[in-house]
Parts: structure tokens; C-alpha cells; sequence
């Protein structure tokens, strides 16, 4: 039976790392929002971001149900960053019968702004197309983060400096 897994955690803390491996080994379909925003409105989003990534979202949901109807894993990589968000996934899935896990990857303070640096150098010198993560952006990420309780962990992955890839 198809299983949905859902990778919970903050910006620059290795979720997509961890979606693309665990892609390979679950075989399974991954869903992005944060590779859609790029490719279509790239770091031009502006004050509307919030709006297109919530349409995304509901977009993904429903299309997770395809790809589950034909008998395919799916990786929902965005970040759950709220347990209202959590959730209303754990309630969608389970009112339809389908099995899932969450993936909390979680990540040191110190180690979240070395990433943070690195990644928006990254994108600075061109080899990367994420989005620069400012002070603002990264101080509504802190505000907004709420990491899961132990009773809504199904998977916790500690990530060190050397599990992370850019």
C-alpha cells in the first residue's frame, strides 16, 4: 500500500536532503513547494508568497491523492511548520485510509544560521536558485516554527554538518 511521508522542519534544516534520499529509497514521487514557487515566480513573490504557497499546498494534497491512487509513495516536502498544519495532513490522510509519516528533521541552532550563511552565499555566487533567507525572513521562520511534540513524531532525524548537502 502507497504511503505519504511528510518532511517537517525549518528552513535550511536538510528536509530536501533528506526528501531526495529518501526518494530513491521509498520510491516515491516527491511535491515541492518550494521547487514550484521558483520555477514560476523565482524570488519575485514579494508580500503574496504566503497566499501561492497555501494555494500549493491544497493543489499538492489533492494531488497526492493521484499519485497515491496509482500505487506510488509521495514525499511532501514543505515544512509543517505549525501543528494546526500537521494536523489537518495527519486528519486528511488518515480520513482517506492512507498511511503516512511525518519526518522531523531537526537541527542545531548554531549549526540552522551556518546553513542559513552558506546557502544565501550560495545563491549570491549563482550556484544555487533557493531563496535568500534575510534577517526578516529568517526571524518570521523562528517566530512561525513550532517543532512537534514527541506524540506527533513518527521519525526524528537529527541532522549534523556533515548530513548536509547544498
Amino acid at each position: 500500500m502507497p504511503k505519504v511521508y511528510m518532511m517537517c522542519g525549518r528552513i535550511c534544516s536538510g528536509k530536501s536532503t533528506h526528501a531526495a534520499a529518501l526518494r530513491k529509497e521509498k520510491q516515491a514521487v516527491i511535491l515541492s513547494v518550494d521547487d514550484l514557487t521558483m520555477l514560476l515566480l523565482g524570488p519575485y513573490a514579494g508580500d503574496k508568497l504566503d497566499e501561492y504557497v497555501e494555494k500549493l499546498e491544497g493543489y499538492f494534497y489533492q494531488k497526492s491523492l493521484e499519485i497515491i491512487d496509482t500505487g506510488i509513495n509521495v514525499i511532501l516536502d514543505w515544512g509543517f511548520w505549525t501543528r494546526r498544519e500537521r494536523d489537518y495532513a495527519r486528519e486528511f490522510y488518515r480520513s482517506r485510509n492512507i498511511d503516512f509519516e511525518f519526518y522531523f528533521i531537526d537541527i542545531e541552532d548554531e549549526e540552522w544560521h551556518r546553513r542559513i550563511d552558506q546557502r544565501n552565499q550560495d545563491i549570491l555566487e549563482h550556484k544555487s536558485t533557493a531563496y535568500y533567507v534575510d534577517e526578516g525572513l529568517a526571524a518570521k521562520f523562528e517566530s512561525v516554527f513550532e517543532p512537534p511534540e514527541p506524540d506527533e513524531q513518527d521519525i526524528k532525524q537529527q541532522e549534523s554538518n556533515d548530513a548536509f548537502i547544498h
